[in-house]
C-alpha cells in the first residue's frame, strides 16, 4: 500500500511540470493535417520530427537548439507549394492549450539538399527566417491565443524553389528570461516538399546553434519591464519573406 501511494504522489507531482511544457502535436497544410507523436512515442508516420521530452531547449548554444529535444527524423515528407498556408498546433504535455503567453513566433526553413528530409541531419542545416510575430498593436503577444487554444498560421514564401525543407517553428517562452538562461526555447521541424517551378534561394543563412546568443537582446529581456519595441533575435527576414497569419482559435 505504501508503495501504491508513493507511486501515485509521483505521478501527480508531475503532472504540472509536464502541463507547463509542450510540442507541436499536428500540422495542417492547405487544409490537410498531419498528426505528430506524442513525444517518445512514434505511433503514427509524420512528417514532424518526434521530439523525447517537452522540456524547452535552455541555452543558445544547446544541440538540440534546430528541432526540439532529441528530435528524430520523421518518417515521411508532407507536399505543399510556393504560398501554401501551414498551420501548427501547440499544445500542452498533456495535451491541453499551450501553456505561456509571452513570446515570439518565428519560423525558418532549410534546404534538405539532394537527400531528402528522411535523411538529413538537421545540426548541418542551413536556415533562412521566412516569418516572425512578436507584440499586437494592443501589447499582447501573438503567443497568448495558443494558450486560449488557438493555432498559429505562416504562409511559405511565394517565390520559393521546389525541394524538400525542414520547416522549423519556433516559440520562444520569455516568462522567466530576466537573467542568462532563463529564456525557454520550443523548436519544431516539420518535413515538407515544395512544388512548383519558382527558382527562389535564400541570399543568408544561420545554424543553429549559432544564430542566438544568451544575452541577445530578445533572449534576456523582461517582458514584464519592457522599454521600446521587443528586439527579435536571429537574422532578419530572408529575401524568401512568407507571412505570418495571426493566430486564432
Amino acid at each position: 500500500m505504501k508503495a501504491s501511494t508513493t507511486f501515485v504522489l509521483l505521478v501527480l507531482a508531475a503532472v504540472p511540470f509536464v502541463s507547463a511544457h509542450g510540442y507541436v502535436s499536428q500540422v495542417t497544410i492547405d487544409g490537410k493535417s498531419y498528426k505528430g507523436n506524442t513525444p517518445n512515442s512514434n505511433s503514427v508516420k509524420s512528417p514532424i520530427r518526434m521530439i523525447d521530452d517537452v522540456s524547452p531547449v535552455k541555452g543558445a548554444t544547446n544541440k538540440y537548439l534546430s528541432c526540439g529535444q532529441n528530435a528524430q527524423k520523421a518518417a515521411t515528407v508532407a507536399s505543399a507549394n510556393p504560398g501554401s498556408k501551414v498551420t501548427f498546433k501547440w499544445v500542452n504535455g498533456l495535451g491541453g492549450n499551450w501553456p505561456h503567453n509571452v513570446g515570439p513566433l518565428m519560423t525558418y526553413m532549410a534546404s534538405c539538399g539532394s537527400a531528402g528530409c528522411t535523411q538529413f541531419d538537421s545540426s548541418k542545416a542551413r536556415w533562412f527566417k521566412i516569418a516572425q510575430a512578436g507584440q499586437t498593436s494592443t501589447g499582447a503577444w501573438a503567443q497568448a491565443a495558443l494558450m486560449s487554444g488557438g493555432s498559429a498560421s505562416v504562409t511559405l514564401p511565394s517565390g520559393i524553389a521546389p525541394g524538400e525543407y525542414l520547416l522549423r517553428h519556433e516559440i520562444i517562452a520569455l516568462h522567466t528570461a530576466m537573467t542568462a538562461g532563463g529564456a525557454e526555447f520550443y523548436p519544431s521541424c516539420t518535413q515538407i516538399k515544395v512544388g512548383g517551378s519558382k527558382t527562389g534561394t535564400p541570399n543568408a543563412t544561420v545554424s543553429f546553434p549559432g544564430a542566438y546568443k544568451d544575452t541577445d537582446a530578445g533572449i534576456l529581456v523582461d517582458v514584464y519591464d519592457l522599454v521600446g519595441k521587443y528586439v527579435f533575435p536571429g537574422p532578419a527576414i530572408s529575401n524568401l519573406a512568407g507571412k505570418t497569419v495571426a493566430a486564432s482559435t
